[in-house]
């Protein structure tokens, strides 16, 4: 092939589209989008079509947001596939790979009736509804109906908090809620790909902490904010369920790579959540519980700083010592854990499960 002359690179025609390098998706997005695009067209010659998984939405009176995913699926499988009640255990015993099996629909125009209004809207490149409408809906629990053509809708169910409410509660999921030492990529792709869904365990006490909050705050808002994939919301929902906790709306991120790299940042993406919150809740002060096994300290503690007026109290649930081996590679006894660590606000808290945290709240006044 012959070089190119030394010298400047002769311009290109007028008329030549141009890029700019950094608005190119990454090369892993562009393959999945190739990917999702071919096996889209196989699929509808198969003669399969597109199913709507709902998810938990929020709002306040003037604003909602609606979330859900588009999905292809079998000419055998009914409209409301998964858009099945929460207390339905029968599921409950399935292998975690097959929440990552499916194909989803890209781009694909979804109708969604509230209320009386309609609405007309567009998954993004990985198949997630995500959108934010102006309808005035009153506080409580409402549903949306979605629906692709006439036969395929399904319901989901939108929280609307109320304007009066002055307290929330922002949880994460992995090693908060539910001990699940997702730091640990081995063990990671095994409790989310293998492992049956019943088998996950409940973190001591923390269920008693969420009710207790709640007796206090019965209308607060719980946001479950997660770097978990929307692949596991039946799974986490059910576990949320099965073991006491209060339901909420849950903020997860889509499985695969962005536009801008190989790997979604799960701190940039609670970052913009907990952001989001406090534009669309601005009266509200949070309650951010974690754990200290990957990011959720200096995540709060940021959030804290640029927002002060929306943290009620950081609560973080230390790692035990084989998770905190585990997940760092470092030994720290749970008795030499520090309540409290150079940087913390007077309003953080530390302890090693629920119980330890609800007295820590109550010591803040926090709790009565």
């Amino acid at each position: 092939m012959p070089r190119r002359p030394a010298g400047p690179r002769p311009p290109l025609p007028a008329d030549a589209p141009f890029i700019p390098a950094r608005d190119r998706p990454h090369w892993a997005a562009r393959t999945e989008n190739t990917k999702n695009r071919l096996m889209g067209r196989v699929l509808q010659r198969l003669g399969w079509d597109v199913r709507l998984q709902p998810f938990i939405g929020y709002g306040a009176p003037g604003r909602i947001r609606v979330l859900a995913k588009v999905l292809y699926a079998s000419p055998s499988t009914p409209a409301d596939y998964h858009d099945q009640p929460v207390h339905d255990m029968r599921t409950m015993a399935v292998r975690g790979w097959r929440n990552f099996a499916s194909q989803v629909a890209p781009f694909a125009r979804v109708r969604v009736t509230i209320a009386g209004d309609e609405f007309l809207v567009h998954a993004d490149r990985s198949g997630i509804i995500d959108t934010e409408l102006v309808v005035d809906l009153p506080p409580g629990r409402h549903e949306a109906v979605l629906s692709t053509h006439p036969g395929n809708a399904v319901t989901a169910e939108v929280l609307v908090f109320s304007p009066e409410e002055r307290i929330g509660v922002v949880s994460d999921i992995d090693d908060t809620v539910m001990i699940t030492w997702l730091p640990r990529p081995l063990l990671a792709f095994w409790n989310a790909f293998v492992i049956h869904q019943s088998s996950r365990r409940v973190v001591r006490g923390m269920p008693a902490l969420y009710q207790e909050i709640l007796r206090e705050h019965p209308a607060a808002p719980v946001v479950y904010l997660s770097t978990g994939a929307w692949n596991v919301f039946p799974v986490l929902r059910r576990f949320l369920f099965k073991n006491g906790y209060p339901d909420g709306p849950m903020l997860l991120t889509d499985w695969g790579p962005t536009n801008t790299g190989f790997f979604r940042s799960g701190r940039e993406h609670k970052v913009r959540a907990l952001a989001r919150l406090a534009e669309a809740f601005p009266q509200v002060k949070w309650i951010l519980i974690g754990d200290d096994g990957q990011h959720d300290p200096d995540t709060y503690r940021a959030f804290e700083a640029y927002h002060p007026d929306h943290v009620e109290a950081i609560a973080i649930r230390q790692l035990t010592e084989p998770e905190q081996v585990l997940a760092h590679g470092s030994r720290r006894p749970l008795a030499e854990a520090p309540s409290r660590l150079p940087g913390d606000s007077r309003r953080t808290v530390r302890a090693p499960d629920g119980h330890g945290l609800s007295r820590a709240l109550r010591g803040l006044g926090v709790l009565s």
